[in-house]
């Protein structure tokens, strides 16, 4: 069986792959938690939660889309999704339907109040660029890098 990190040499209870410096999760955590709050004020303009704006974009791109392949895009199981949907539907920006062409299957629509929030949200990808203090090429490393690590998790 093949290793990805060296085995430790050290025999006593110091390991190095132990220090929190030495971890990569770690700084990815603490970037995700940063951006989460940042994006916090712009999205309480908007009444929003960060997975309730990141639902909005999806169907602000694909109106129509299945609550199954919505959850497949956003890496969120049924159990978080329903939630997030019943308050977005209770805020008046969604509505879930049967399909027409399969009743089995539920569809999400936009509101024409969650039409008019994409009005309202379409800066605000724009403000947080300006927050990572990156150029456009260090920003699609980092995606690419992000999207790199999701996949080899099978997310």
């Amino acid at each position: 069986m093949s290793r990805c990190v060296p085995e430790s040499s050290s025999s006593d209870h110091e390991s190095p792959l132990l220090l929190l410096d030495n971890q990569v999760c770690f700084p990815l955590y603490s970037a995700a938690n940063a951006i989460i709050r940042t994006y916090r004020p712009l999205l309480d303009e908007l009444d929003l939660t960060y997975a309730q704006y990141l639902t909005m974009m999806v169907l602000w791109e694909q109106n129509g889309i299945s609550v199954k392949a919505l959850g497949e895009k956003l890496h969120l199981d049924s159990g978080t999704l329903t939630p997030l949907l019943k308050r977005l539907e209770a805020k008046g920006y969604v509505e879930r339907k049967r399909s027409e062409s399969d009743e089995r299957i539920r569809v999400l629509l936009l509101t024409e109040q969650g039409e008019q929030l994409k009005l309202r949200a379409v800066n605000v990808p724009e403000q947080m660029v300006c927050q990572f203090g990156l150029d456009v090429d260090e920003m699609l490393q980092l995606k690419a890098l992000c999207l790199k690590v999701l996949k080899n998790f099978g997310a």
